[in-house]
C-alpha cells in the first residue's frame, strides 16, 4: 500500500515526460478520467502548444506531473521519485553503489529539491526532498498510483544497488505457472502493509521498450481493468499483455500511451 505521509524510500511523485503534452493529456483523460492543469496559465501556450506541461487531477487531488519530452535521445516514459531527507545525501548513495547521476540535486523554489539518476544497469529513477510538496495527493485509489515495478535483467544486482541507496526490505514470492521469483519491496524500518513495489527479473530481449535497459513503471488502480484496456486502445494506446487475472492481486494489463510510455492498470482484487 502506497500512503501520503511518505516514509523515506517510499514513491512520493511521478511525472510523465512526452513529446506531446496536450495529446498526452487528452488520453490520460479518457483513461483515468484525469483533469489536467497547465502550468502556463492555460491549455495553450506560445504557438498554440503547451511548453511547459502541468498537472494531472483526479477529483481535484495532484496525483502526477507532465512535460514536454527535451532530452535527447529519450523514449517517453514515466519517472518516479522516492521520497528522501536529504537529495544530496541520496545522490552520494546513489554514487557509492554505482549508479549515475544524471540530473544533479537542484531547489525547484520552496516546493522541494529533486535529482534524477540510472542504476549500474541503466534503470532511470528520481529522488525529492520535500519542501512545501510533499509529493502527489491521492494514491491507492482508482485513477491513482498503487504500486511501482521495476523490470530488469539482474534482480539479485538490483537489490543490492536499491538497498544500498533506500534502505529497502524485499522479500521474495514464486510466481504461479513457473514465472520466476518476484521481490516485493517495503521502504526501511517499515511493516509489511506500506509494501510499495516489486521488481522482476526478466531476459534482456524482454526490455525491448527501453532499448534492453531496466525499467521503472507505475501501476495506476482502476475499478475495471478492462474498461480501462478498452478506453487505452480507443485512444490510440495499445496493450503489451494482458488483462490477466493474477491470484491474490487482481486483474491487470501491461500497456502503453500513444507516445510509447509504459504503464500499468490494476482493478485489485476485493479479497
Amino acid at each position: 500500500m502506497i500512503t501520503t505521509d511518505f516514509a523515506a524510500g517510499a514513491p512520493c511523485w511521478i511525472d510523465l515526460g512526452v513529446p506531446d503534452v496536450p495529446a498526452a493529456a487528452a488520453f490520460y483523460g479518457a483513461v483515468l478520467g484525469w483533469d489536467y492543469e497547465s502550468m502556463g496559465g492555460g491549455e495553450d501556450g506560445e504557438d498554440g502548444e503547451d511548453m511547459e506541461g502541468g498537472m494531472f487531477r483526479k477529483d481535484g487531488k495532484v496525483v502526477a506531473g507532465l512535460g514536454r519530452l527535451t532530452e535527447e535521445g529519450a523514449r517517453p516514459a514515466w519517472m518516479i521519485y522516492y521520497s528522501v531527507p536529504d537529495a544530496d545525501a541520496a545522490t552520494a548513495a546513489v554514487e557509492r553503489a554505482g549508479g549515475t547521476v544524471r540530473v544533479a540535486p537542484r531547489d525547484l523554489d520552496e516546493w522541494g529539491r529533486m535529482a534524477q539518476y540510472s542504476d549500474p544497469l541503466g534503470g532511470q529513477f528520481a529522488v525529492w526532498q520535500p519542501g512545501i510538496s510533499k509529493g502527489v495527493e491521492l494514491v491507492d485509489e482508482p485513477g491513482s498510483l498503487s504500486w511501482t515495478e521495476l523490470y530488469t535483467s539482474d534482480a539479485a544486482a538490483a537489490k543490492d544497488f536499491y538497498g544500498g541507496v533506500f534502505g529497502w526490505w524485499f522479500s521474495d514470492m514464486e510466481l504461479p505457472g513457473g514465472g520466476g521469483t518476484y521481490a516485493l519491496v517495503t521502504p526501511a524500518g517499515q511493516p509489511a502493509e506500506r509494501m510499495h513495489g516489486g521488481v522482476m527479473e526478466l531476459p534482456a530481449e524482454h526490455l525491448a521498450t527501453a532499448g534492453g535497459r531496466p525499467y521503472w513503471h507505475p501501476v495506476f488502480a482502476v475499478t475495471d481493468c478492462d474498461a480501462a484496456v478498452a478506453a487505452v486502445t480507443g485512444n490510440g494506446g495499445s496493450v503489451q499483455m494482458g488483462p490477466e487475472d493474477a491470484e491474490g492481486v487482481g486483474r491487470l494489463a501491461v500497456c502503453l500511451d500513444p507516445a510509447g510510455a509504459d504503464f500499468v492498470v490494476l482493478a485489485p482484487s476485493s479479497g
